[in-house]
């Protein structure tokens, strides 16, 4: 049986899906990353840039055909994106109330977006990695409007690609996307629960451990939870786990190179790019370049070239920490027992309220 299951693992590292993505999608996912970041470095403001940059993300919950409701969605995702990071920030100002202020947060997203009928991916993931990165940040009351204010800038300059981007395509596409069926009330409720206190878990073991930059600890828990069974949570925790060792490796070739602010901005637009293209056919593969991105995203470049070896176990470290926290949460998360009896226990609840 663990043969069999081993050779599941492997094959599906190498196995290549078929999608309806559109193959332009990804080039537009790079130009609403790419631009801001050239931006950030033309102003000499890097980081303000790849603040700017992870507003871009939202490009990709363009969910329908329709020209009208595909820009709400889009300039709704703007918004919870913007909520989630202030909600981040505001909490960020203690290791006990952080882990769960995020896992509050986590609930109440999971929750909407299921009310909201927005579940496809890259469902609540970048709303929940721009929470988990600010609420790991240092506490500074006087310059979280600027990094709010640069977020903004970001979510604007994505709206104005995604409606020119729909404005060109929607033209030659008329195909109406099936949305998937809304979840039941207490399926909902239970799921967003234990989404809710995995991440809050998540954090507090990062806090606990005094990890350096905790946040990566319940994005790799995140990213694995995605799942869309009990099995392939297992499968996206190994192969997480497998292409994160690969995409350190060819980072830190990179980083030897001692690679220039201009060269890295370039990188991080054709990165995004291939992760797009490929996140929807191998996600095994993709791990290997979303490493890559993820650390040229969070670590600057003078920190890259002077202290590689540390920063690379730290990372590998901390992902398979997360990792693992994912596993174990998505076999909680899968589990009929533990839904039937949180369930049972909501409806009693409801009753002795009544």
């Amino acid at each position: 049986m663990k043969k069999k299951h081993s050779t599941e693992v492997i094959q599906s590292f190498f196995e290549i899906k078929e999608t309806n993505r559109q193959w332009h999608l990804p080039i537009v996912a790079g130009l609403t990353v790419g631009i801001p970041l050239i931006f950030g470095w033309y102003i000499d403001n890097l980081q303000a840039g790849k603040l700017m940059s992870l507003a871009g993300l939202s490009i990709l919950y363009i969910q329908s055909s329709v020209l009208a409701e595909r820009m709400i969605i889009l300039m709704t995702c703007c918004f919870g994106l913007m909520v989630s990071y202030t909600i981040g920030l505001f909490f960020s100002f203690n290791p006990v109330i952080a882990p769960m202020a995020l896992g509050f947060l986590s609930f109440g997203v999971h929750y909407s977006l299921h009310k909201l009928n927005l579940t496809k991916p890259p469902g609540n993931f970048f709303f929940l990695m721009l929470a988990s990165a600010a609420i790991c940040t240092p506490f500074e009351l006087e310059n979280i409007p600027e990094k709010i204010g640069y977020l903004a800038i970001g979510t604007i300059l994505t709206c104005g690609i995604g409606l020119l981007y729909s404005l060109i395509t929607l033209k030659k596409t008329h195909e109406k996307e099936s949305l998937p069926q809304p979840k039941t009330g207490y399926t909902n409720i239970v799921e967003s629960l234990i989404f809710g206190l995995v991440m809050m878990l998540s954090l507090a073991v990062a806090f606990a451990l005094k990890i350096e930059k905790p946040y990566w600890i319940p994005i790799s828990c995140l990213a694995v939870m995605q799942g869309a069974s009990r099995k392939h949570i297992w499968q996206r925790g190994t192969q997480r786990i497998i292409g994160t060792l690969i995409g350190l490796g060819i980072t830190w070739l990179i980083a030897s190179a001692n690679p220039t602010p201009l060269s890295m901005v370039i990188s991080i637009t054709v990165l995004q790019i291939i992760v797009e293209f490929l996140v929807v056919r191998n996600y095994g593969i993709a791990v290997i370049f979303i490493t890559i991105l993820t650390i040229f995203l969070s670590e600057s470049g003078g920190e890259l070239s002077q202290n590689t070896n540390e920063v690379f176990i730290a990372r590998l470290i901390d992902i398979i920490i997360g990792s693992l926290i994912g596993i174990v949460g998505g076999w909680v998360l899968f589990n009929e027992k533990i839904h039937f009896y949180i369930t049972l226990q909501l409806r009693k609840l409801k009753i002795m309220i009544k």
